[in-house]
């Protein structure tokens, strides 16, 4: 489909184009903050740290992080050859479709759109749970979480459709901020030389520490960390030089990210000793506020005010991410509408060439992800965050590994590109890397979401689910074309 054809159908008064997105609005640190905002680092730590930590193979965790980010950078190599040749908001499916055929393109494209729209809404969950807890505390004003939910999705909507350059204004005053306090407590810790009983450097990072207790679980964890980082691939279309800029903001992305967790969780695990550190992550749970283990030694370097800071900013984090995935499945529901795959009205832009139409339709989609826990008065954290984000995760996993193997068979056939460990090698080992971890979460899912091995089930069933009602739509669609056109 042409980009005058596009344009006929764009009848919103307020959109002078719909077939591209705007151009040249994004450089390396611009695509690197909505990617870093998607992995909410601060709630990466308070979140998972303490359960890697005492369910995992305690200080070992940091060891798990630098794993995971090995795995992630393996993918990475391939992920960025094949963009080289491919630039487009749909990035998976299209990246899918490319190797092993549109119908499997397609199929993952509602497998993307299920991830990107259930790890929204897991977010929103302990959002509003959050936001809640601290109005209360700081006003009196007792609302339920729902109410700060559902305005924050107004505010994510006006922020979308404002255009992905304010977008990128907004979450990089977020990520620096959460950055800053994190990195700041981890580099103080290891220059005056660690907790009560050191660094411990081999108390984290040995083979012994890597192996010890429950590996597969902190693993689990920290790849579940990394999740958004191939939101650099889906800013194609709106990066400046996109062949230069988004194999750097990839690359700069996994390598920041990794660093960042296994140094902070090292540190952390430092300042309370690597023999004591698994009990009091454990405590910590066991009390009801994990973000307790993290933030209880950044308030005794720094002071109390770091106890008030803290939620506020574990609440910002969350507001990041939030944005970032609506950025992300918006593009998604464009580029499914600009492919003809969806209605074509979803490539409707508004003057800033922001996806208008999608935007609306990806908070809709949020709405009725959220709503259904409200009415029924589930606990938004233990129901709604843990559930979708496991099964979030799960789905991403998924899509990962059907990328790597897309792109060993694309460049196979295409021959664009002659490098094997850029298009053989690398590409192979990132596949059998996320097999592994898939295996990992399949094995621990039950712990993943916090829930029962009933409900584990049912989730875990969702993703293959949606992937086969994609690729049924899609074969369904295909013959309805060839009917039309023959």
């Amino acid at each position: 489909m042409d980009s005058q054809t596009v344009s006929r159908h764009a009848t919103e008064p307020d959109a002078p184009t719909a077939g591209t997105l705007k151009p040249n609005a994004l450089g390396v640190l611009g695509i690197l903050f909505f990617v870093l905002s998607a992995q909410a680092p601060l709630t990466g730590i308070a979140g998972a740290a303490p359960i890697a930590v005492a369910l995992g193979n305690g200080p070992g965790v940091p060891a798990a992080y630098l794993v995971a980010g090995l795995v992630i950078l393996l993918f990475s190599v391939g992920f960025v050859a094949m963009g080289r040749h491919v630039v487009d908001a749909g990035a998976f499916y299209t990246y899918i479709g490319k190797g092993l055929g549109r119908t499997t393109g397609t199929g993952s494209a509602g497998l993307a759109l299920f991830a990107y729209c259930t790890i929204q809404a897991a977010m929103y969950g302990l959002y509003g749970a959050i936001v809640s807890g601290l109005v209360a505390s700081h006003t009196g004003l007792d609302l339920p979480w729902w109410v700060w939910t559902l305005a924050t999705m107004a505010v994510v909507q006006a922020l979308g459709a404002a255009g992905v350059e304010m977008g990128a204004k907004v979450l990089a005053v977020f990520v620096l901020a959460e950055f800053s306090i994190l990195s700041v407590f981890a580099l103080v810790t290891l220059f005056k030389g660690g907790g009560p009983e050191g660094l411990g450097l081999a108390d984290s990072f040995s083979p012994s520490a890597a192996l010890d207790g429950a590996p597969g679980v902190a693993v689990m964890f920290a790849v579940a960390s990394m999740f958004g980082f191939e939101a650099t691939a889906i800013y194609g279309e709106e990066a400046r030089e996109p062949k230069k800029t988004v194999p750097r903001a990839t690359y700069l992305a996994v390598v920041v990210v990794t660093g960042f967790f296994a140094l902070v969780s090292w540190m952390l695990i430092s300042s309370y000793g690597a023999s004591k550190a698994t009990a009091a992550a454990g405590q910590a749970l066991e009390s009801g506020d994990g973000a307790g283990f993290v933030f209880a030694p950044i308030a005794a370097d720094f002071g109390g005010w770091v106890g008030d800071v803290l939620p506020v900013l574990l609440a910002t984090s969350l507001f990041a991410g939030i944005l970032t995935f609506h950025n992300s499945a918006n593009r998604y529901l464009f580029s499914l509408g600009r492919d003809g795959l969806l209605p074509l009205r979803l490539c409707r832009l508004n003057r800033r060439h922001a996806p208008w139409t999608a935007g609306c339709v990806q908070t809709v989609l949020a709405v009725l992800l959220v709503v259904p826990f409200a009415l029924a008065g589930e606990d938004p954290v233990l129901t709604l965050f843990s559930w979708f984000s496991g099964v979030a995760v799960l789905a991403m996993m998924l899509l990962y590994l059907l990328t790597s193997v897309s792109v060993v068979v694309f460049f196979r056939r295409a021959r664009l590109d002659a490098r094997l460990w850029n298009t053989l090698i690398a590409p192979a080992l990132g596949a059998l890397g996320l097999a592994g971890a898939i295996w990992l979460i399949l094995a621990n899912f039950t712990t993943l979401i916090g829930g029962e091995r009933t409900t584990a089930l049912w989730l875990t069933l969702s993703v293959p689910v949606v992937m086969a009602l994609g690729l049924v739509a899609a074969r369904v669609r295909g013959r309805t074309v060839a009917a039309a056109d023959g």
